[in-house]
């Protein structure tokens, strides 16, 4: 499989979701990413990666116990790259 030309974020799945769900996203070349978790009004909260990424497909499981249901924002930088996606807690 070869790497797409810009890094990619796909969407989560299962969406919506009870408990956990898998965030799965690309980089073309090694960098800093970082995937971080904001509500509605923009607020972030929470990250989830941060790091230094090689090269790759990589893919995070995220568990809910700490959110309340609603609607959150993901969003993926590398880069001068940045993508947004929705995902949907329900309990």
């Amino acid at each position: 499989m070869s790497l797409p030309a810009t890094p990619t974020l796909m969407q989560n799945y299962p969406n919506p979701f009870n408990s956990i769900t898998t965030i799965r996203y690309s980089v073309p070349q090694a960098g800093n990413a970082s995937l971080k978790l904001f509500n509605v009004l923009g607020q972030e909260v929470q990250t989830f990666i941060d790091a230094d990424h090689l090269p790759g497909m990589h893919e995070i499981t995220v568990g809910n116990e700490k959110l309340a249901s609603g609607v959150y924002l993901y969003r993926l930088k590398a880069g001068e790259f940045t993508e947004t996606k929705k995902l949907l807690i329900v309990r």
